[in-house]
């Protein structure tokens, strides 16, 4: 059974229905139920069975936030989430989607800022359903109609 990879930014895993692209070109119909954002490694399947998608993050401009002290990267989570920016939270660094503003706010708040081009996985908030099940996608090549 063929297996293809569907690169996604967060914001892509969010949305549950439309055309993507494979990362080796095949264009593709998400056509989803409503539930929790796409995972990274979770597996798509059509309803005829004839090949599996992988779900992988694409890689996205990232700012990533440190300190050297823990106290002013806890202070900056604080004030990130309660502007309900999306955070992804690991050991000693917090990382979001690039934003002047944003960037400028750390740098106020003499944080290390680094740009990089990563995967974003950003916590799923605190609303978010703990479990899903995604089955339904179509294929579509160029020659098929829509």
């Amino acid at each position: 059974m063929p297996v293809l990879h569907l690169p996604m930014s967060a914001q892509e895993r969010t949305s549950l229905r439309g055309r993507r692209r494979t990362s080796c070109g095949r264009e593709l119909l998400l056509h989803l139920p409503r539930g929790p954002a796409l995972e990274p490694g979770e597996r798509l399947m059509p309803a005829d069975r004839s090949l599996v998608v992988v779900v992988v993050p694409a890689p996205e401009p990232v700012l990533v936030v440190r300190s050297p002290d823990p106290l002013t990267l806890l202070q900056a989570a604080y004030h990130l989430g309660n502007r309900h920016v999306s955070l992804e939270v690991r050991s000693g660094e917090l990382r979001l989607l690039e934003d002047g503003v944003l960037e400028e706010l750390m740098r106020q708040r003499g944080l290390l800022i680094e740009h990089r081009l990563a995967p974003f996985l950003p916590e799923p908030g605190a609303y978010a359903a703990a479990s899903h099940a995604h089955s339904h996608i179509h294929n579509h090549d160029s020659d098929q109609p829509r």
